[in-house]
């Protein structure tokens, strides 16, 4: 995100941007891995002014769409086939912070902030909450929701909302290396991972469910990645996808 000047708020030009771009990329598979981050001294302090104060007078249909396009672009960071990190620096705020929930990795700085404050303004964090509550639980979210107050980068470790926080210095140094980390996995085992934490997160465990993972690991077994990763294995030398690294 490039809007430096205004701690990268967004509006529904960013927003759109944003959505192309990964739409884009999506199909190109020299692209291994998406690292979403801000110019400047924020992350992303969510909407734009200006433009909630136009929502305040659109119509109905208007706020409608606009919020449809914001709720699609966190759908498609969602759902993306790629691995997503999320480089968080100063404050996530608002629909930022939702970004970096629906990111797959998200990393902090250790002076990085946090806050749902959409209930000080009047409103509330409706397209986000899926994203947010899915990372840091029911519970937590009941509090942040409601109170609108800021957290450090420890608590949104200790919540879930980050995976890991290093120093301001070191942050791209520790996004380097968890993205190639990530760059270790076969891109369409990676893939396959994602969906299937999506068909089987918050399901009980039940006979439809068990036969379901069966059903995706015999099918997987038989891919060709899956043959040149045992293989590779096997024959101790480096799987061919480690060498687009």
């Amino acid at each position: 995100m490039n809007r430096p000047e205004i701690h990268n708020a967004f509006d529904e030009k960013l927003i759109e941007d944003l959505t192309r771009t990964l739409v884009i990329l999506k199909d190109n598979v020299a692209i291994r891995v998406i690292v979403l981050s801000g110019r400047g001294r924020s992350f992303s302090s969510g909407a734009d002014v200006d433009w909630m104060r136009r929502q305040g007078s659109a119509s109905i249909e208007k706020n409608i769409s606009d919020a449809r396009k914001l709720a699609t672009l966190l759908q498609t960071i969602s759902e993306y086939p790629k691995p997503t990190i999320a480089r968080v620096h100063g404050a996530a705020i608002g629909g930022g912070l939702g970004l970096v929930a629906a990111c797959d990795i998200a990393i902090g700085a250790s002076t990085a902030s946090f806050a749902t404050s959409e209930v000080r303004l009047g409103l509330i964090p409706a397209t986000i909450a899926p994203y947010v509550i899915r990372a840091i639980g029911e519970r937590q979210a009941r509090c942040l929701f409601q109170t609108g107050e800021r957290i450090d980068a420890a608590t949104a470790l200790r919540v879930g909302l980050l995976h890991a926080i290093s120093s301001p210095e070191e942050l791209d140094e520790r996004v380097l290396a968890t993205a190639n980390d990530v760059l270790l996995g076969a891109p369409q085992a990676q893939e396959s991972a994602k969906d299937l934490i999506r068909a089987v997160g918050n399901k009980p465990i039940d006979p439809g469910l068990i036969e379901e993972t069966v059903q995706r690991i015999a099918l997987c077994r038989a891919s060709v990645e899956a043959i040149e990763g045992v293989s590779s294995f096997i024959e101790k030398r480096t799987p061919s996808w480690v060498s687009r690294r």
